[in-house]
């Protein structure tokens, strides 16, 4: 079936999910796939016919084998790439990680070689720039109490 002009001009951009957790003294969440160079948040691309929320619960039981609540939307970011295509990707407040809920926590094995809690100071030192802004932009925004629109990390000038 041929798509009409309309349907081709259509953004298809790919979604991800990911969730921001803490522990009790403000420090974040990131892992450290087996696959590439730099650290992650937990989360990863929602599947067909799965909500962003949904997707996120699902990777982070698959990466970490945990089920902690996952709260409210802090951040949405359109990041373009020539490359990959055009990706709209959520991130979503996880919460404070007790210890006991840290210690709960198994790794994918064949996904994830680490998973630690650095202060927001070395994000840009662990991830890649987009991914620090929208991390940085997202814990600022926890604080806010609002959710904040990103544009490849950064919000956007009016």
């Amino acid at each position: 079936m041929a798509l009409n002009e309309q349907e081709q001009r259509m953004a298809r951009p790919r979604m991800a999910a990911g969730a921001l957790f803490f522990n009790a003294d403000g420090h974040v969440l990131l892992v450290q796939p087996s696959y590439k160079p730099m650290w992650e948040i937990p989360g990863g691309y929602v599947e067909h016919a799965e909500s962003p929320l949904a997707a996120c619960r699902r990777e982070v039981e698959e990466e970490l084998g945990i089920t902690p609540p996952i709260g409210t939307l802090l951040a949405v970011d359109w990041a373009p790439s020539d490359a990959e295509g055009d990706k709209v990707l959520y991130v979503f407040d996880g919460g404070e990680l007790t210890p006991e809920d840290f210690a709960s926590i198994k790794l994918a094995p064949d996904e994830l070689l680490a998973a630690e809690f650095f202060p927001s100071g070395q994000l840009d030192e662990l991830l890649i720039p987009r991914l620090a802004r929208r991390v940085k932009a997202a814990i600022a925004s926890r604080a806010n109490d609002g959710p904040v629109y990103l544009e490849h990390g950064e919000q956007p000038r009016t």
